[in-house]
This record gives C-alpha cells, sequence and structure tokens, in this order.
C-alpha cells in the first residue's frame, strides 16, 4: 500500500497559519514552529468553569513538553533569535519533525525537534530535541511543563504535579522525565517558578560538530480515570522510560501502520483530491482513541484562542458524521465513543423528565463529566433542536449492525435505543394527519421552530424501527405504539411536486431556506423512500446548492447527492465547493466554514463533522453502503455513480462483522464489493 500524503514542508511562518494539532485521541496539542516555546494542551475529560459563560466546559492543560535551548547569552524563548528552516507532519505516524537555527554571540546552533502523541500509551507525549554546534560554546537544554497564561492553579507544587480547573470541577496530573545524550559531563538543575515554567535544565560545554540530545516523557491523566492522577502520571512516565523512547516510537508507527489499512484510496482522482482525503482521514483517526474517557469534540482536542465557542461540548456532530467511518475503520474508538453516550443515560433521562417527558432526552451540548445539558443559557438549541437523542440511538443502532456484537446490543444498545423509543413517543403528537413532533428546530438553526422538521422526523422514525427491531432480536418486549408512530410520523411533502419539504410552510428563499435538512434524512440517515421522491427531492435541493455550499456539515454531503441523479460533473463541483474548499495550508487542517464564501469567519479546525462528512460521502455515500441486520454484501444497495475523473472508491481493509475485508466501487459497477 502506498504510504498517505502528508503535507509539504513550511519553511516560512505566516502569522495566520494554524499550527500543526498532534493528537492521539486522549491528549491534544497545538505544536508551534518553535515547539518548546510555543503550544497548547487539551486532555479528554478535563473540565472546567468556563469564564465567560459560568457553564460546564473543556479546561486547557499545562504544555507538557516546554522548553529551551540557549547557546551562551542567546535562547529559543528571545525573540527573533531562532529561525524556522522546516517543520514537517508526517501523517503516516503522527510525527511532527522541526528543524531550527539559533544564532547566538558566540556560535550558531543547529536544533532538530521530534514530537509525538503516543497512540499505545495514550497519556504519554514524546519529545526529542537534538542541537549541534558548530563552536565551542556554553549550552543548556532545558525541558519541563509550562502552565503559564493556563486558567486553573497548580494543586501540588512539589512533584508530581497536579493541576486544577476553573471552577475546581476536576483536576490532572502531570509529570514528566528527561534523559540526556552525548555526553554524561553536564550539570543538571531544576526550577519552578510559580505559576511559570517547571524545568529541568541541562548545562555544558559544548564542542563544535558534536551532537546533544534530550529527550522528554511527559504524561498528563485525568481524574476522570484515576483518583490520583498525579501519582498515576508518574507511573506512566516511568513505565515509558523503562520502554524506551525509540521503543516507543517503534510501536506508534505500528499503530499508525495498523489504522492506515481502512486508508480511502481514491482510484482516478488526483493527487490533491487524495490528500484531502488522506488529511480527513489522519485528523479523524488521531482525535479518537479507545481510551478516552469522553468523546471527542467538535474540533477534537484541538484549542485555539479564537474558536473555542463550543468549550468542547459533545454535540450530535460525532454520532452522525464521525461514527459512521470509524465503524468501518476503527470499531474499537467508535466503541469508545459510543460508551460515552452509554454511560451517560441518566444524565439524558434526568433531562427528559426536566423538559416533562419520558425516557431519554440526549443534551444539546453535552457535559464531558456527566453528559448534562451544557448550553448557555442563552441558547435555544436545548429546548428546541431535538434531533440530537435520536441521532444518538442510530449510532448505537449501526454499531451493532457492523459489528454483530449481540452481547452490546444487550448490554448497551438496548437502553439507549428503547429509552429514547420512550422519549419520541412522549415527544409525538397524534393528530388527524397522523402523528406530529411540533416546536422544533431544524438543522438550519434559524432560531425559530417549525413544525414536523423533516429530518427530525425521519430520524425519530428510523429510531422507533430500529428500537422495534433490535427488542425483537433481543427477544424483549417491545411497544406496538413505536411502530405505529414509526408508520404514520408527518413527512412534509409539498402536494404539487411530492417534493419532501425541509418543515410544514417550507419556502426555498426563507431564511437559511437552501439548506438540504430533508436530503440529510436520505443521506446518510438512510429514511427509505420511494426512487422518484428520492430523486426529485434531491435535484429540489442541488438546486439550491450554490446558496448552501461553503456553510459548515451537510456541505460535505453535496457531491454524493449529485452522483444520485447521475450528474458527476456537478459532483466533482460540488465535492470541491462543499469541502475541497474548507481545507486550509499549511498542514491540510479542514475548518468550520468555507473561507471562500465566509472569509470573515475564523479558521477553526479539525473541524469533525466536515472531515467525517466528507469520509462517510466516500465510504457510504459513494459506495452505496446502508448498514442493516442483513449480510454484508446486501449493505451494498446502488449502482455506483462516481464524480467525473474519479475511476474507484477502495480501501485495503474495513471491519464488517468484526471481519476484514476489502471494499472496492468501480464507476459504473452495479455493486460495490467486499473481497
Amino acid at each position: 500500500m502506498a504510504p498517505p500524503i502528508s503535507p509539504p514542508p513550511v519553511t516560512a511562518w505566516q502569522p495566520d497559519h494554524l499550527p500543526a494539532y498532534l493528537s492521539n485521541g486522549m491528549l491534544g496539542l497545538r505544536v508551534g514552529h518553535l515547539p518548546p516555546r510555543y503550544g497548547v494542551a487539551m486532555i479528554s475529560g478535563f473540565e472546567g468553569l468556563d469564564p465567560a459563560t459560568g457553564v460546564e466546559a473543556f479546561a486547557r492543560a499545562p504544555y507538557p513538553i516546554a522548553g529551551d535551548v540557549r547557546i551562551g547569552g542567546a535562547a529559543l524563548s528571545d525573540p527573533h533569535r531562532a529561525v524556522l528552516r522546516e517543520q514537517r507532519y508526517d501523517f503516516s505516524c503522527g510525527e511532527l519533525s522541526t528543524s531550527l537555527v539559533l544564532d547566538g554571540d558566540d556560535a550558531r546552533a543547529e536544533i532538530d525537534i521530534v514530537t509525538l502523541c503516543s497512540r499505545t500509551q495514550p497519556t504519554l507525549a514524546l519529545q526529542e530535541t537534538r542541537v549541534r554546534v558548530d563552536r565551542d560554546c556554553d549550552l543548556t537544554i532545558a525541558a519541563g511543563l509550562d502552565a503559564r497564561d493556563v486558567p486553573g492553579y497548580w494543586g501540588e507544587t512539589v512533584g508530581p504535579f497536579r493541576w486544577r480547573s476553573p471552577g475546581d470541577l476536576s483536576s490532572c496530573g502531570v509529570a514528566y522525565d528527561t534523559e540526556f545524550r552525548g555526553t554524561d559531563r553536564f550539570d543538571r538543575s531544576h526550577g519552578h517558578r510559580g505559576i511559570g515554567p517547571l524545568t529541568t535544565c541541562y548545562s555544558l560545554r559544548a564542542s563544535a560538530g558534536h551532537q546533544y540530545a534530550l529527550r522528554q516523557f511527559s504524561s498528563l491523566v485525568p481524574q476522570a480515570l484515576h483518583s490520583q492522577p498525579h501519582l498515576q502520571a508518574a507511573r506512566l512516565v516511568d513505565a515509558g522510560r523503562l520502554r524506551g523512547f525509540d521503543a516507543l516510537r517503534v510501536d506508534n508507527r505500528g499503530a499508525w501502520d495498523e489504522l492506515w489499512q481502512g486508508r480511502v484510496v481514491l482510484a482516478g482522482a488526483s493527487t490533491r483530491w487524495q490528500a484531502l482525503a488522506d488529511a480527513a482521514y489522519f485528523y479523524l483517526q488521531t482525535s479518537v482513541h479507545g481510551a478516552s474517557p469522553s468523546a471527542t469534540s467538535v474540533f477534537g482536542l484541538a484549542y485555539w484562542p479564537d474558536y473555542h465557542y463550543y468549550r468542547g461540548h459533545l454535540m450530535w456532530d460525532v454520532e452522525t458524521f464521525a461514527i459512521p467511518p470509524l465503524l468501518l475503520t476503527h470499531p474499537e474508538a467508535a466503541l469508545g465513543l459510543l460508551r460515552y453516550r452509554g454511560s451517560r443515560l441518566p444524565a439524558a433521562r434526568a433531562n427528559a423528565t426536566l423538559t416533562g417527558y419520558n425516557g431519554a432526552q440526549y443534551p444539546w451540548e453535552s457535559s464531558l463529566r456527566h453528559g448534562h445539558e451544557a448550553t448557555p443559557i442563552d441558547g435555544r438549541a436545548p429546548a428546541t433542536e431535538h434531533h440530537i437523542s435520536m441521532d444518538v440511538a442510530n449510532a448505537f443502532a449501526r454499531y451493532v449492525h457492523a459489528t454483530g456484537d449481540l452481547r452490546f446490543a444487550r448490554a448497551e444498545a438496548w437502553p439507549v435505543l428503547s429509552a429514547v423509543a420512550e422519549w419520541v413517543e412522549s415527544r409525538a403528537e397524534a393528530s388527524p394527519r397522523g402523528y406530529e413532533i411540533r416546536r422544533v428546530t431544524g438543522i438550519a438553526e434559524t432560531g425559530t421552530t417549525v413544525d414536523n422538521d423533516a429530518f427530525t422526523n425521519m430520524a425519530a422514525a428510523v429510531a422507533l424501527r430500529e428500537a422495534t427491531a433490535l427488542g425483537q432480536r433481543l427477544g424483549v418486549p417491545v411497544r406496538e405504539e413505536w411502530t405505529a408512530i414509526a408508520d404514520q410520523l408527518v413527512i412534509p411533502v409539498d402536494p404539487d411536486t411530492r417534493i419532501i419539504a425541509n418543515h410544514d410552510g417550507y419556502r426555498f428563499d426563507e431564511y437559511k431556506g437552501a439548506t438540504p435538512g430533508a436530503p440529510a434524512g436520505l443521506f446518510p440517515l438512510g429514511y427509505p423512500v420511494d426512487p422518484r421522491t428520492e430523486r426529485d427531492t434531491l435535484r429540489f435541493y442541488l438546486g439550491l446548492a450554490d446558496r448552501y455550499a461553503g456553510a459548515p456539515m451537510l456541505s460535505a454531503l453535496l457531491g454524493t447527492y449529485a452522483t444520485r441523479v447521475g450528474d458527476r460533473a456537478a459532483a466533482l463541483e460540488l465535492f470541491e465547493r462543499g469541502y475541497g474548499d474548507f481545507v486550509v495550508e499549511p498542514y491540510t487542517i479542514t475548518v468550520e466554514y468555507s473561507p471562500r464564501a465566509y472569509p470573515n469567519q475564523p479558521l477553526a479546525g479539525p473541524f469533525t463533522a466536515n472531515l467525517g462528512g466528507f469520509l462517510t460521502s466516500c465510504l457510504y455515500g459513494l459506495t452505496g453502503l446502508r448498514l442493516h441486520p442483513g449480510d454484508p454484501p446486501s449493505w451494498f444497495e446502488r449502482k455506483i455513480t462516481l464524480p467525473a475523473g474519479w475511476d474507484a472508491v477502495e480501501v485495503e481493509r474495513v471491519w464488517a462483522r468484526r471481519r476484514p475485508c476489502g471494499l472496492s466501487a468501480e464507476h459504473g459497477q452495479e455493486r460495490a464489493r467486499l473481497r
């Protein structure tokens, strides 16, 4: 298998560049062009109070791979003394390599830095700094932790260290250790300056042409995984030291080699499109881990000052756009994401009780610790955007279809599906038209409510049918009302054109009227309709695509809709405008809004819904794959139509009922094939 396409090396840093995002699904780092001096960190499950709104939110952690290099009187931390030669991100293994030059008064240092988050030891961040000087000089290399400008405070100030979040909602353990190579003649010292950096410094008289290396092992452990996270972090650092820096890098590469067997290959497409697919796959996989105590959020574990507005909350993006590709390529990670929702079922039940309904109503913005509603109080979505519960339930059903895991189905999926079905039963209202779900906000998020939002009602019908089918398969009692409601839920259809409307009273020229909410009910949701209704509905909303492309989430699906009406040229154009335009350099990061369509929006990424939506389009939309209880070959239900110039979608290994299979979908083929 050919290696994935990594971004080209960066040789000149620009102020508007997004720094590299390194993660393993447990740790998330933003690493700047001077890695020891510039970066931010997050840990899955680490939560504090948001200072602006007072709601529970993510909390930043101390930067675990801080440090400095000093030759004579010059240091990396001095403005303009260090010059970037090259920074290279290797998507094949998640390693960031940075080459710098530091000009001092007495010597010149060449500095090479390798940084990574270990996939096999998910609490560990690793960094090696290699220094070579051109003349004999005094050299100091430092490594440590930096909590400057990080909200919170040290709970324990003598190592191992414990960092407490704003509001004391949670804490994390932070520990590090170092090893120095190149000579055993050095002075080692430790520094701790209040909230400033915690450092270990190695000072020596360096010889010209000789290489010196400082290796750092850092562990961040959230309280969600250990009652004494600072002590456990120290233990895990020791375990990393015992395994060894080189062995950990080999292990990490092996784990990534395994993941890359699920690479989505776009045969016949341009190299650029393959690079976009590789980047989407990389950023999704690097943001998830089966050991993570909470699901990945809208931006994964990436933080940047101008787009903290989702506060790390968990939303419908994960179940709708991230889990589908993971079910086929990394089911262990999908299971970890779902178990976050399953373990928060009591909070969803309490939320339903608080809003006057039965069953479970999952919150619009879920907090990390307990799964409670965490939307700021001026937000309207918690009261009206109700499709989230069905999104969660349908994700559980898809996992059962993909894996065939009946133990999971009984113990974990059934409680969620049945509780959501109870909620739908209490939420739907009987009327002469059938059953209606009134006063909701749809995907367009207009700030107003409508009756019978198409996507919401479609999702409710699918969830009810999935709950009924699973209950019957497991031999547990199922309420007859669920089938009756699913069959009679009002799906708004224009009486003249027979096109599915976004909601009752829909007009294409209304505010955000171009949002393809009804098509999203067809794909990726999978609500069944007759071929003519599907074709005519997709054609209608494709006619509005010029007004919608560039907005978050559903833009990445537009190309799939074009293939389903047989327009290959439009499919390629809409994938370009609906996904390609969202990707920014230098690290091929998918942002929330297309900079071309929305030039005033911040460059916020990697945005999980957009990159997950593109992968879902490739793996499901273009291949005609729909997960259901039947045998895996029967999952493929459509003739293959691909964008212009694309010959096939191929994957070396997908997982189907826990068995590895190759996937091939060739343009013009009657059905895709599992090998």
